[in-house]
């Protein structure tokens, strides 16, 4: 499978997940479905049948609260039974509304914005001192990137010359409560990144030739780690949510389930 029909099947499981457990959060998840096609079918080292693999490459999700389209990506990968996605946020379910490590595949539970990278630069700071080959890959929020604990790490990045270590900010310019640059504006973004001393490529988030070429950069950059400053839309792929922040938390009822699958299905 390609990434452009692994994105259209996460896209369209993800819709299926949130629809049956009424649940949030699928603006930020289909947002991202590119960006997770792109790594699972191009360019993360892993082995769904030995998900503990010492030498896999290591992946965690920091804005957690987006996890439906992360556990779909895992599903259709072989981590665990498709049928397991049918209790999606529901009572006694493994597959909670927020990232759990207990899911095969998943290396760090999350939902407390800013956790997510300061983890992954641990992590890549280890595969170091162990001379270990597998690198680390973290996907933020814009969200995410207002928490300071996000700043200190890009600091301790830069420093540690963490090459081995991968940052995608998932740019979608929305956030719980309205329009990222109204509540704590992150721009002049790409200068701030640049001058923390990472290798900054900004791209669009939803072209998987220029993300494929953007990860590769990324392996071949040598004494700083990169960020993928990822400019996304909202909600990809529902036509009628894209680009608004209601896709943030509201769950499609049965008219606009069938529409939005019909959306997700061209």
């Amino acid at each position: 499978m390609n990434s452009v029909e692994l994105a259209k099947k996460i896209r369209l499981v993800t819709a299926e997940m949130v629809y049956k457990a009424s649940a949030s959060h699928i603006g930020g998840a289909l947002s991202m479905a590119d960006i997770l096609a792109v790594l699972y079918a191009d360019v993360l080292q892993f082995d769904p049948n030995n998900p503990s693999d010492d030498n896999r490459d290591r992946f965690i999700l920091s804005k957690g609260h987006t996890c439906a389209s992360y556990y779909a990506t895992l599903g259709i990968m072989g981590y665990f039974p498709m049928s397991y996605l049918d209790g999606f946020a529901q009572e006694g379910s493994l597959l909670l509304e927020h990232t759990s490590h207990y899911v095969p595949g998943v290396e760090l539970s999350t939902g407390s914005l800013g956790h997510g990278l300061p983890v992954g630069c641990g992590i890549a700071y280890g595969a170091k001192k162990l001379h270990k080959n597998y690198r680390t890959y973290v996907i933020v929020g814009d969200g995410d990137m207002e928490e300071g604990s996000n700043w200190e790490a890009l600091l301790l990045g830069a420093q540690l010359k963490l090459d081995n270590l991968c940052l995608i900010i998932d740019y979608n310019k929305i956030q719980c409560f309205g329009r990222t640059n109204e509540i704590i504006n992150l721009e002049p973004f790409k200068e701030k990144l640049d001058a923390f001393n990472w290798n900054c490529i900004e791209l669009d988030g939803h072209d998987h030739d220029a993300l494929r070429n953007a990860f590769k950069e990324a392996e071949q950059t040598k004494g700083k780690p990169t960020v993928i400053l990822a400019n996304t839309i909202k909600a990809k792929g529902w036509k009628s949510m894209e680009d608004t922040l209601f896709s943030h938390y509201h769950s499609p009822n049965d008219e606009e389930y069938k529409q939005l699958m019909e959306d997700l299905s061209k």
